[in-house]
């Protein structure tokens, strides 16, 4: 507190600055198993979710209550529904809304004439919901992989310099 500093003290560059940066290699493991995995849940996930819902919007019509509540955007939901005089409990596929609905919360569902097993909620057989984490998860995606590309040059010109 008088002024005086601690450089040149015995031991003094023994500790790193309190603000230090990730380094170009830990950039690169962190960064590009991270895009990967996002741009494998955007392309092998969310896209084909939506494109299911979007089948679904010229299917049948009726009202259903919800079954089981869940985490319907991961595909944990479940509604019951009547078709043909017969009770159907179909699971909601991935990508579904209404997951803060109780169980018995009534809501429309569209379903396929010849499997009523396959059914969306009405308001989900746009896709939009999936889209658009789609469109999210592909974008976090893209920034993870330039910044792994980013760090995978610095890299290469630091280990050309060092040659």
């Amino acid at each position: 507190m008088d002024g005086t500093t601690n450089e040149g003290a015995a031991g003094a560059d023994r500790y790193p600055p309190a603000a230090t940066t990730v380094g170009p290699r830990a950039s690169l493991v962190m960064s590009l198993p991270l895009g990967l995995l996002l741009g494998a849940l955007s392309l092998l996930v969310m896209l084909p979710a939506a494109q299911h819902l979007r089948s679904l919007q010229d299917g049948e019509r009726a009202q259903a209550t919800l079954h089981t509540a869940g985490s319907c955007m991961a595909g944990h939901c479940q509604v019951q529904f009547e078709v043909g005089g017969r009770t159907v409990i179909a699971d909601l596929p991935v990508g579904s809304g209404g997951g803060k609905q109780s169980v018995g919360a009534s809501l429309a569902v569209r379903y396929q004439a010849d499997d009523p097993q396959v059914a969306a909620r009405e308001e989900d057989v746009g896709g939009g919901g999936a889209a658009v984490l789609a469109a999210l998860s592909g974008g976090a995606a893209l920034l993870f992989l330039t910044v792994a590309a980013v760090a995978a040059v610095f890299l290469a010109r630091q280990r050309g310099s060092e040659a």
